[in-house]
C-alpha cells in the first residue's frame, strides 16, 4: 500500500489557521488533498493533525483522519520526521503492509498531480534508502552571497568567486518544501533526506514557501496567474 501523509498542526503562529485559511476559495489543505487524490498514486491520503477543525475539513476534502496526533508531537519545535514516523508506525501496528510513503505539506498548492506521479516513478526506480523530493535552482549564484554585520556593513562570503561570470559558477539547488517520497524502510531508518537524494526539479516560477503574510499574498497572485 502507498500512502500520502499530510501533516497539519493547528497552532500556526505567523499565519493563524494557515492550513485551513481560504486560498482561492478553498481551504489551503484542500489543494494538497485533492492533488494527492487526483494523482492516483496513493491507496490512502491521510492527514495527521491535533486540531478537530482541521480534521473535519480534511475529511470533507476527501482525506482520512484515522487518528488525532498526540500532544507531544504538536509543539512549535517538532520537526516533520517524528510526525511521519508516528503515522507510519500507527499503520504498521494495524498490520497494514506499507510500501511507499509521501509526506506532502498542507501548504503546497503549487504541487501538481503530475509532480506526484513523476516523483512516484522516480522513487520506484531508485534503490532503497533514497528520498525523492521537490527542489529548484537558486535564482542567483550563492557563491556571490554577502553577509551583513551588526553595524550594517557587508562582507563577501567567497572572495575567489565574486568576480567570476555567472555561467562559470556551479549551479546549486534548494529544497522547496513541498513533498518527500520514500519507501517505508527509508523513513523508518531515518535516512538523511538530502544526502544522495533524488531531486525532482520544479521550475522557480512554481515555487513559493508560505510562512508570512507577505508570502501568502505573493502566492495568491502567482497562483492566479498560473490558473
Amino acid at each position: 500500500m502507498n500512502i500520502c501523509i499530510i501533516p497539519a498542526r493547528g497552532n500556526s503562529k505567523r499565519i493563524p489557521k494557515k492550513n485551513i485559511r481560504l486560498f482561492h476559495e478553498k481551504p489551503m489543505i484542500t489543494w494538497s488533498i485533492e492533488n494527492a487524490i487526483k494523482s492516483k498514486v496513493f491507496d490512502k491520503v491521510i492527514v495527521s493533525t491535533d486540531n478537530q477543525e482541521i480534521a473535519e475539513i480534511a475529511k470533507s476534502s476527501g482525506a482520512e483522519v484515522p487518528f488525532m496526533r498526540p500532544r507531544y508531537l504538536s509543539g512549535d519545535d517538532i520537526a516533520t520526521y517524528p510526525v511521519i514516523d508516528h503515522a507510519i508506525k500507527y499503520f504498521i501496528k494495524g498490520t497494514i503492509d506499507l510500501k511507499f510513503i509521501c509526506c506532502l505539506y498542507a501548504t503546497a498548492p503549487f504541487t501538481t498531480k503530475e509532480d506526484l506521479k513523476k516523483a512516484f516513478q522516480l522513487v520506484k526506480e531508485e534503490n532503497q534508502g533514497t528520498y525523492v523530493f521537490a527542489a529548484s535552482k537558486f535564482s542567483f549564484p550563492i557563491q556571490r552571497a554577502i553577509k551583513i554585520d551588526k553595524k550594517g556593513y557587508s562582507s563577501v562570503k567567497d572572495k575567489a568567486n565574486i568576480k567570476k561570470r555567472s555561467q562559470d559558477l556551479e549551479e546549486y539547488f534548494h529544497d522547496v518544501g513541498q513533498f518527500y517520497f520514500a519507501s517505508k524502510n527509508t523513513w523508518l531508518n531515518n535516512v538523511d533526506m538530502f544526502e544522495n537524494g533524488k531531486p525532482l526539479i520544479i521550475p522557480r516560477w512554481r515555487v513559493e514557501d508560505i510562512d508570512t503574510e507577505e508570502d501568502w499574498l505573493r502566492a495568491e497572485k502567482l497562483f492566479k496567474m498560473l490558473q
